[in-house]
Parts: structure tokens; sequence; C-alpha cells
């Protein structure tokens, strides 16, 4: 995982160093690309962080050994859904939601309310009824 930190920590860098150097070229008072590249330097650096604290919490990965062979993959990676019609809902909010910034924002309301609904069942899939634990 500290690959792929550093995948989203070193344009982070970049992101900060060109918002203040934009910043200073403009005397900060452009007040759209400044906090834009100031904002994706943050959110650059929330991923890297995340990531750089997965690798704490789960240490030295198959991935991340050069003696690793194919077989120390083997086994579950994970849980997943095949048959799950959330995303589908989910996504069905989200053009909605692009839906309302082309005809009118009174469709925001609905296409909020069906994303909710779609990210809930989603995230409480396993919660409830015969798969729940």
């Amino acid at each position: 995982m500290k690959i792929e930190s550093l995948v989203f920590l070193v344009p982070g860098a970049f992101f900060l160093l060109m918002a203040i150097i934009y910043g200073a070229l403009t005397g900060f008072q452009e007040l759209v690309g400044f906090p834009a590249i100031l904002l994706s330097a943050g959110l650059a650096f929330m991923i890297g962080i995340y990531f750089r604290m997965l690798a704490k919490r789960h240490g030295v990965r198959e991935e991340d050994r050069d003696d690793a062979e194919i077989a120390d993959l083997a086994g579950d990676q994970g849980l997943y859904a095949p048959w799950s019609w959330w995303p589908f809902v989910l996504g069905l909010g989200a053009a909605l939601s692009f839906v309302a910034l082309a005809v009118g924002f009174w469709i925001m309301v609905p296409a909020v309310i069906v994303s909710l609904i779609g990210l809930l069942g989603w995230v409480f899939e396993y919660s409830t009824g015969r798969f729940s634990h």
C-alpha cells in the first residue's frame, strides 16, 4: 500500500506547490483557480493518507513482495454481491441529478431521495434478511 499512497501523495504535493505559485502570481485574488487547485491537493492528500494508514494496518502484502508467487494470492479476495440491484438505483439517482443540472433544479429533490435510497440499500444490503450477519 505504500506505493499506492505515493501515487496520491506525490501529485498532492505537486498540486499544493502549484496552488501556492498560482496564488502568488494572481495575488490570491482569483477565486476559482486557486481554491480548485488547493482542493485537488487536499483530495489527493486524503486518499494518500488513507492508503498510508491501510499500509500500517495490513502490513506487507503479497503484491508488495518481490519474491511472492502467484499462488500466494489464492483464496477469497472479499465479499461481492453480483446479484445486487442497488448500484443501479444509485446510478439512477446520479443520472437524475445530472438531468437536474440541465433541465431544472426541482428534479434534484427526487434525485437526492433516489440516491439516498440506493446508497442506504447498498450499504445495508447484508444487514437484513437472508444474508444478515
